[in-house]
């Protein structure tokens, strides 16, 4: 009996597609092009954010390896300060386009490797074909947002840049008070109390560091302002929209435990433009999925991965805390006292950890069926 040899059609799969990697920084854009493995990619370098000329590029990188102008255009970037902005504007003009997660691209182990933008935007290129042969696992594709669910994020992203500054003056404030022995209980009548202040000795608080002090005041005070008003707006949407998102806030916000600082963020990064099918997704894409190793006889936990969203990660994990306070009877609260309750500091974070994606899971199930987490409890009223 005569056995044939198995025959491997070549894959033609990308015959006749623009491979593009783009490796990005502040001033210079480095463009490589290629049409396949095995071909030395064509590099040009460009001024960041031009884009005519990067349109130029891949119409000369066509000519140059011998595509048609109707070639398809498949290109890739790592996630980065340009945004997305850049991928809809290569989407607009009909070119695939892949935003990268850049902590999930494989690297060489070694302890010293080199690096530079011309072997950086050779192995994205290298990536980028494999990815679309087929290989999936060779990086994580970030999920791009709607204009309107980008802008959405503004609000409580700078309500919280605000408020992380308005707790940095007062840190200086306390601080430069510190530096002379002396503490003021609240900074809500600030100037009048700098008058009340002396020193060791007797002395009045010196002049130079008093007017340090009251600049830094004014700073205070004008970030308060300013998140006194961003609140006020956030209340107003809160009243007045019909939005699915917004109803999907005050869901959340009728659990006990739950105010409108966490109802608002988890929505507006997370659950108002998202779409999960299963727990895995959510757990995955905040970042609360555990990382273990087990290699030989050596198996230990290494904790999670952080490779989600870290907003939606710090918020749940702050929810988790209050939720075993406000929901002490609740599935998730017995759970933690059970497991971690009689556990030292350590591992009581460990468990909050858990107890933080239990709950994420437990909220997105809330909204999307209505059934409440396991002995939780509504508001009154």
């Amino acid at each position: 009996m005569t056995t044939l040899a198995t025959h491997n059609p070549q894959d033609t799969t990308t015959e006749g597609t623009l491979f593009v990697a783009f490796e990005l920084s502040e001033k210079t854009w480095k463009l490589g092009f290629t049409t396949g493995h095995g071909q030395k990619p064509r590099e040009r370098s460009v001024t960041a954010r031009q884009q005519e000329r990067v349109l130029d590029e891949i119409a000369q990188a066509k000519r140059r390896l011998g595509l048609p102008a109707s070639a398809a255009v498949v290109s890739c970037y790592e996630a980065g300060r340009e945004g997305f902005w850049l991928h809809r504007f290569l989407q607009g003009h009909g070119i695939t386009n892949h935003v990268v997660d850049s902590s999930a691209i494989e690297v060489n182990r070694r302890r010293r490797r080199a690096k530079s933008d011309g072997l950086d935007v050779r192995k994205l290129l290298s990536m980028l074909i494999r990815y679309h042969h087929g290989e999936r696992q060779v990086w994580q594709v970030v999920k791009v947002p709607s204009v309107e669910a980008e802008d959405h994020r503004h609000l409580h992203r700078d309500l919280e840049t605000l408020k992380r500054e308005r707790a940095s003056t007062m840190t200086r404030i306390e601080g430069l008070l510190s530096s002379q022995g002396l503490r003021v209980p609240s900074l809500t009548q600030l100037p009048a109390q700098l008058e009340a202040l002396r020193l060791w000795d007797g002395s009045p608080l010196p002049p130079g560091l008093r007017r340090r002090v009251l600049r830094v005041y004014a700073q205070y005070t004008f970030l308060s302002e300013q998140i006194a008003a961003v609140e006020a707006e956030r209340r107003a949407q809160l009243q007045t929209a019909t939005e699915a998102r917004i109803e999907k806030v005050r869901q959340l916000m009728q659990l006990k435990g739950i105010g409108i600082n966490g109802a608002w963020l988890l929505v507006m990064e997370f659950f108002g433009w998202r779409a999960f099918n299963n727990r895995r997704e959510v757990g995955g894409l905040a970042g609360f999925t555990p990382t273990p190793y087990h290699s030989g006889d050596s198996a230990r936990e290494q904790g999670i991965t952080k490779s989600g969203n870290r907003h939606v990660r710090w918020m749940t994990t702050e929810l988790a805390w209050s939720w075993l306070r406000f929901q002490p009877d609740s599935a998730l609260s017995v759970w933690f006292r059970e497991r971690f309750g009689n556990g030292g500091k350590r591992l009581r974070r460990i468990g909050i950890v858990a107890v933080a994606r239990k709950l994420l899971i437990a909220l997105w199930r809330f909204l999307e069926t209505g059934v409440l987490p396991a002995g939780a409890v509504l508001k009154a009223g």
